[in-house]
């Protein structure tokens, strides 16, 4: 008998997920194509609902352009007929097409076009706005947003990495002009990394049932375990983990143990777990490369935390941080 999966909104929208949402940055990268679509079935099998993208996916690798990872999501989607079992998210900003970027209203107008066509599909779930644009009115930005909401090219409609401030300005802004508004935030946030959401952030997006679905939920890769001294640390992650090999990491991953043992779970899990737990939070995003490790992920969706489980993960995270 296959347990329930309790589905939460995303803010206002009509869209809902489990929590935890797939990421599809290593899509086309570093798996490739066979490799990503035994991830997507294997995420579907198990429950999962929402896939997340962005067009600049993976321009940053030796010989990419960006949007290889909406090209392979879109290949599955047409090969394995889940177009309507499934939500897709993808982002704007940071892929320059002639040499643009950002959320001026041509560049979204050219970039959707683009995230369409690689998907193969008419529509787009949830759209980002990848990251703030300080240079583009932000009324100008709703406008276009709004106008792609009405056309029905897009669903719903969300921000990325933004502020506070900025994301009130704005969602003030479309809701004052009845237009179609920020259902999500995209910031990064984990047991590591709070500052981008706790506070300022969280207080706005539970005040306007705005869903928070964090990126870099496992600290990439640090709080699976994985690197738990300096040389376990090389190569690519070599940079994005070793920060955490000081301070608050040693102390987050004994409390990780600690609760993932009582659980018969995975520190991933309990991981991802205590972000779901989180005021605020739709969904944390995780990627994987590999069937095994997309089942891990998984297992996320039906861990339970005890408020004692929560408490020791917060203090551990917390311990020796000076406001």
């Amino acid at each position: 008998m296959t347990a329930t999966i309790n589905l939460r909104r995303i803010g206002r929208s009509e869209l809902v997920t489990p929590p935890l949402i797939l990421g599809g940055n290593v899509f086309g990268w570093t798996a490739d194509r066979a490799a990503s679509f035994a991830v997507l079935d294997a995420f579907v099998a198990g429950g999962g609902k929402v896939i997340d993208t962005a067009d600049v996916y993976s321009a940053w690798a030796e010989g990419h352009k960006g949007g290889e990872s909406e090209t392979v999501i879109g290949e599955w989607l047409r090969q394995r007929g889940k177009r309507d079992d499934v939500i897709i998210t993808t982002k704007v900003a940071m892929l320059p097409i002639d040499g643009v970027q950002g959320l001026k209203p041509a560049h979204i107008v050219k970039a959707v076009e683009g995230s369409l066509k690689r998907l193969g599909t008419d529509y787009i779930d949830l759209y980002l706005a990848h990251r703030d644009d300080p240079d583009t009115e932000q009324a100008d930005v709703a406008e276009t947003f709004d106008r792609l909401v009405k056309e029905g090219k897009v669903r719903t409609i969300g921000a990325s990495n933004f502020t506070a401030d900025r994301l009130a300005s704005a969602v003030e802004g479309q809701e004052g002009k009845g237009q179609a508004r920020y259902q999500a935030l995209q910031n990064q946030y984990n047991l590591l990394e709070r500052d981008e959401y706790e506070g300022a952030v969280q207080d706005y997006c539970v005040a306007h049932d705005i869903g928070m679905t964090p990126y870099y939920g496992l600290a990439s890769g640090y709080l699976t375990g994985k690197y738990r001294k300096p040389e376990d640390a090389k190569g690519a992650r070599a940079g994005a983990v070793g920060k955490y090999l000081e301070g608050n990491g040693p102390r987050v991953l004994e409390a990780l143990d600690a609760v993932a043992a009582a659980h018969e779970a995975s520190l991933a899990q309990v991981a991802l777990a205590w972000i779901a737990a989180q005021p605020g939070i739709a969904a944390p995003i995780a990627s994987a490369t590999s069937v095994t490790q997309v089942e891990d992920l998984l297992g996320a969706i039906h861990l339970h935390l005890t408020p004692e489980d929560l408490s020791r993960l917060d203090k551990a995270s917390k311990a020796g941080v000076t406001a």
